[in-house]
């Protein structure tokens, strides 16, 4: 029985720790989504700023999306923030149809929107790396109609230009912003209206799967002592 307890409890441990190694966006309750590779916090409304009252569309200039990103206070936390986009390869957009910081199917190492789009939902944009056209291709799939959805764990997810933090260097009166209709990024000017969508960085859990991995397993260990001691 001992073997057989302690069998289950490093197979169980097992399971778990694999779960959260490929995990890559988790609910983390109170409207709020880790992401355990890029380590940062999402609020999983990805339109907060009307759900909340703040605007009556979501839509607001990247200004004033700084601002509100920055006056947040969800789930305890008021460090939140737009999401990061690097310029990478030469200054400004390198448009291409895939593996820059510029089109479609851009980097995801280097954009936090990238990687949330193309690597946590599992979208897809208008065209492939080879230019080719893709009908399933944004959150509606292909579909125009379709302004806003829930998409994974993710909800309210609009169909259209979402802000990031990040001036556009070549000109600071843009800023870099990805598009969730056609899957592509880019740069618009800072007065156009658009959406905004909070993150912050670290874990928001008390305790991290792991951990809690390990303590389920210290509960077995000591069943099956209890039960041998008996």
């Amino acid at each position: 029985m001992k073997h057989q307890t302690l069998g289950l409890a490093i197979a169980v441990c097992c399971a778990l720790m694999t779960e959260g190694a490929q995990a890559q966006l988790l609910d983390r309750g109170n409207g709020m989504l880790y992401d355990t590779v890029l380590n940062v916090t999402w609020l999983q409304d990805a339109n907060y700023a009307k759900t909340s009252g703040y605007s009556e569309t979501g839509r607001m200039s990247w200004q004033d999306a700084m601002q509100w990103a920055d006056s947040l206070q969800v789930g305890g936390f008021n460090d939140w923030r737009l999401a990061t986009i690097t310029d990478t390869g030469s200054p400004g957009c390198n448009f291409a149809y895939g593996g820059t910081d510029c089109g479609h199917n851009t980097q995801t190492a280097t954009s936090e929107l990238s990687y949330m789009f193309y690597v946590n939902l599992g979208l897809k944009s208008i065209y492939d790396s080879q230019g080719n056209y893709q009908a399933d291709f944004g959150i509606a799939h292909g579909g125009l109609a379709v302004e806003q959805a829930d998409v994974g764990l993710v909800k309210n997810l609009r169909a259209y230009n979402y802000w990031s933090g990040s001036p556009y260097a070549p000109d600071l009166a843009r800023a870099w912003q990805f598009n969730t209709t056609f899957g592509n990024q880019g740069h618009n000017p800072k007065t156009e209206l658009q959406h905004a969508w909070a993150v912050r960085d670290g874990d928001v859990a008390a305790v991290p799967l792991p951990s809690a991995a390990w303590l389920f397993v210290s509960g077995l260990l000591a069943l099956a002592g209890r039960r041998r001691a008996g």
